[in-house]
């Protein structure tokens, strides 16, 4: 399988690092980008192709959009005369396969993807969405390149991609937000910066870790650590009393609809 990256940016990057770590030809790899800095780096560290020109695109398998979504309809139109069979990926936030399918002259042999920033470390999250023209062999494609980064998830309806984009899209930042507010509280609780650090970081991770292999669902296990009449049941009460979980829904849902809005800016 040969795959042209056209954009050479951070999530180009965690894609063509994850393939190498899984073994990928990284040769059968060519990242087109106008940043002459940019190629030289992943020329160095990845041992792929590079170029500033779009004339590997005849003959690759795979073409990966990793361009911003500003940007999408410009390189669309330049492609737009160059593909043939070849498989589109775009990673771009918001934009729609109708959309692109438009500005590549109706061109349906395209995937939609929704990674998030996890992939940086392969433990990100991918949610996939195939057009009808695209075929079994291309969605397995698609699988290899995006498993490369972490889990992956097909949707069927397109239009829960605004809902990815609002809970793992955007749910990193949410739990960022959460251990800085837990590393504030162990500073204000007495504890040095680096002592709440450590503890916030590693609590964050083991809960999600015993999470994803535990049996129980997450109901459960939250009850497990609530002993009746316990401390912990002391600061659950609070999070509820202040609705904690309608805030965080209420959160989600505006991060949804803004994902809607810019697919429909997008389009225009």
């Amino acid at each position: 399988m040969k795959i042209s990256f056209i954009g050479g940016g951070n999530m180009a990057r965690a894609i063509i690092g994850g393939l190498k770590n899984n073994g990928f030809d990284t040769t059968a790899i060519t990242v087109i980008d106008p940043d002459v800095s940019k190629r030289g780096q992943l020329a160095h560290y990845f041992s792929v192709n590079t170029t500033d020109t779009y004339a590997e695109i005849r003959h690759t398998d795979v073409i990966l959009l990793a361009v911003k979504p500003q940007q999408l309809k410009e390189v669309c139109g330049q492609l737009s005369g160059i593909i043939s069979t070849q498989l589109i990926i775009s990673i771009a936030a918001g934009v729609r396969s109708i959309d692109i399918s438009h500005w590549l002259n109706g061109y349906q042999a395209i995937v939609r993807v929704m990674p998030n920033t996890p992939a940086q470390i392969q433990a990100g999250m991918s949610a996939l969405f195939a057009m009808k023209s695209v075929s079994a062999e291309q969605c397995e494609q698609a699988t290899t390149i995006l498993s490369a980064v972490g889990k992956t998830l097909w949707l069927e309806d397109e239009s829960k991609m605004d809902a990815v984009t609002a809970i793992s899209g955007s749910g990193p930042a949410y739990v960022f937000y959460l251990i800085e507010a837990l590393q504030e509280a162990g500073v204000s609780l007495g504890l040095t910066e680096k002592e709440a650090n450590i503890l916030a970081l590693q609590t964050f991770a083991g809960a999600s870790l015993l999470a994803t292999q535990s049996v129980d669902d997450i109901k459960t296990l939250r009850a497990q650590v609530t002993s009746k009449g316990g401390t912990t049941e002391q600061g659950i009460l609070v999070l509820e009393k202040a609705n904690i979980k309608n805030i965080m829904w209420t959160a989600a849902k505006a991060a949804a609809e803004k994902a809607v809005a810019l697919g429909n800016e997008l389009s225009q």
